[in-house]
């Protein structure tokens, strides 16, 4: 990777490779995880530490088997299944499947059907087709070689066979390390079958060694995000300028445009509209939301019927009630839009309260910050703000109040009256402009 971050720490999709995997053992109900960990192993502890994940130490990264037996000691299940943690697409389902291959004189092995497989370990059958050894594309002779059925390393079986195994793994070979793909061959000496299951997809078991493949990876995981959201009812316009960094949940008829990135925990509701270029992060968009191109929706809810952009910003605590609209060039800030409330355009609204139907002019600021403290600003109920406004908080603007253009609001406005905060225009006869002085 050419990189001082841990290998299994490089993200795919907002998480690192090695949480993905952990995600996905998750998802298995299992009774407890174990983490090998070695080079940046303390990073990789500080990052993912959890009260479900026994972190275990290999001081010597000896190979793949000497890594398994670390955490034999620990292992109190019948069952063991082995993942990798640069392997990051492998799914559910898959692992499912290969469980169920294990029993008391049975292991399960996952393989894959590979165009090209160098740099795989090869599956060694016999003639009536059982797996009888693996061997590392290293060790493998001409004929090995050309067997495309690749190794991909996740084993599932007994612990007991496990655990007998790990004692009798030798380092004989021309890498020098304890193989784990060598208890194949001891399973088969041993009397168990080796059962196989195959992933249907050759990207769910590809690791990643580099930069590229790392970005490989992302395409295939963004893709089958995609490919998940359409079939709950979502449009997007180009699957491959789409990406999803963390937790999404749609309804139907929704509609997203290039260039769109989802992050955190999202909830779209049904008929929302996502123009192109905009990223939202950890908001809720009810039904009928349209949000306009080059929009950053960050921490908000957007009520029903509300829009946005284009080239708005919601940060964290921004709430719009049902209808409300902010334009072009907005920016809220743990801002309350009530029903209808409308902010057009060239806007900061800071630590505010604005009520229904309320009208705020362009070029408005709340000065919400006075160098050590956040004040908030109220509006009432069918406000009408001028253009170029300052609303200096704490201010009450209540309902049914008009604000002149180019006013600074410092004191509470009372219901229906007109507040005029400017300076008076005066006109100066026989005003000459300055003229630049010429340089000698």
């Amino acid at each position: 990777m050419r990189s001082a971050l841990p290998k299994v720490l490089h993200p795919i999709a907002g998480n690192s490779m090695l949480g993905h995997v952990i995600h996905t053992a998750r998802q298995l109900d299992p009774q407890r995880i174990h983490v090998v960990i070695g080079h940046g192993a303390d990073a990789v502890r500080e990052r993912l530490a959890a009260d479900d994940l026994n972190f275990v130490l290999q001081d010597k990264q000896l190979g793949t088997g000497h890594a398994v037996a670390q955490a034999v000691p620990f292992i109190e299940s019948d069952t063991v299944l082995i993942l990798y943690g640069d392997v990051p697409l492998i799914e559910v389902e898959t692992l499912q499947r290969l469980l169920k291959k294990v029993a008391p004189q049975q292991l399960g092995l996952l393989t894959v059907e590979l165009d090209d497989p160098t740099g795989y370990g090869r599956i060694v059958r016999a003639a009536d087709g059982q797996v009888t050894a693996i061997v590392e594309q290293k060790d493998a002779n001409e004929a090995q070689r050309a067997i495309t059925e690749g190794n991909t390393g996740i084993l599932a079986m007994p612990f007991a066979q496990l655990s007998g195994w790990m004692s009798r793994l030798s380092n004989n070979n021309a890498q020098g390390e304890y193989y784990l793909t060598d208890v194949i061959a001891m399973a088969v000496s041993d009397g168990l079958v080796v059962a196989t299951e195959q992933a249907h997809d050759a990207m769910e078991v590809q690791g990643a060694n580099d930069r590229k493949q790392l970005s490989e990876l992302e395409r295939h995981y963004q893709l089958r995000a995609g490919l998940r959201l359409m079939a709950q009812g979502v449009t997007l316009r180009d699957p491959a300028r789409f990406d999803v960094r963390g937790e999404v949940t749609v309804g139907r008829d929704v509609l997203i445009d290039i260039n769109v990135i989802l992050e955190g925990k999202v909830v779209i509701e049904d008929d929302v509209v996502i123009g192109p270029n905009c990223v939202i992060k950890d908001s809720t968009l009810r039904k009928g939301v349209v949000i306009k191109a080059n929009s950053h929706i960050d921490g908000a809810i957007m009520g029903e019927g509300s829009d946005a952009g284009p080239f708005a910003r919601l940060r964290p605590g921004s709430v719009l009630d049902a209808g409300a609209h902010v334009g072009n060039f907005v920016e809220l800030k743990n801002a309350h839009l009530g029903e209808g409330a409308k902010a057009g355009h060239l806007s900061y609204l800071g630590d505010a309260e604005i009520g229904a139907r309320t009208n705020i002019g362009a070029g408005t600021i709340t000065c919400n910050y006075d160098g050590a403290n956040k004040w908030k600003t109220v509006l009432g109920e069918d406000v009408f703000i001028g253009s170029n406004n300052s609303l200096v908080a704490p201010v009450d603007i209540s309902s049914g109040a008009t604000t002149a253009a180019g006013s600074t609001i410092t004191q509470n406005v009372d219901k229906a009256q007109l507040a005029v905060g400017r300076a008076r225009q005066k006109n100066i006869e026989g005003w000459k402009r300055p003229v630049k002085i010429k340089k000698p």
